[in-house]
């Protein structure tokens, strides 16, 4: 990771949903997501335009209520394994909404968020685990106060507001792929 909180080798796509973090705040989570858009549908660039705001809401009927949000994460990982940055590390993404972890609230003050292409209804794919398994370790080294404990899900931190990842993800194999934390990502 550079000095800018862009790691490599994902590719960066800049989106302006995103500010400072409060100051002092140390950075000891990475919540896991996962993102459809159109829902159930994969590939495309509408993910990329949602967290860019250039997502038209005549495009789909499910956009419409949608397309107006400001949100953001810092890491998308397609279903092929790419990894896509939207949010420096060091800055505040738009991820986590209300919520809470280990009753502290605004949990995207001293979160990491990372989207992965899919949703509730279906598995993810190896590819995306084998990703999402080196970028953890990696950032778990990086920042050291995330420890895998806090590497959760966005239904963690928002019970009963949300799903995500959903029950396909498989937290067991994501656990004994990031113990112990390795710092290269490549």
């Amino acid at each position: 990771m550079n000095a800018t909180g862009l790691v490599s080798p994902a590719r960066f796509i800049p989106s302006p949903n995103c500010d400072p973090r409060p100051p002092g705040v140390k950075i000891d989570a990475l919540i896991v997501h996962a993102i459809s858009l159109p829902p159930g549908e994969y590939g495309g660039d509408c993910i990329e335009r949602l967290f860019t705001n250039r997502l038209d809401a005549d495009e789909h009927p499910s956009f419409a209520e949608i397309a107006a949000m400001t949100v953001s994460a810092h890491f998308l990982i397609r279903r092929d394994g790419e990894l896509c940055q939207f949010v420096p590390a060091y800055a505040r993404a738009w991820h986590a909404g209300e919520s809470s972890l280990g009753g502290r609230p605004r949990v995207n003050d001293f979160s990491l968020g990372v989207e992965l292409e899919g949703c509730d209804a279906g598995p993810f794919e190896d590819a995306q685990y084998q990703t999402l398994a080196r970028l953890a370790r990696f950032l778990l080294a990086a920042f050291r106060a995330i420890t895998p404990e806090r590497v959760v899900g966005h239904c963690d931190i928002a019970p009963g507001r949300k799903t995500d990842p959903g029950p396909h993800f498989d937290w067991p194999r994501l656990r004994r792929e990031i113990s112990p934390p390795h710092a290269k990502l490549t």
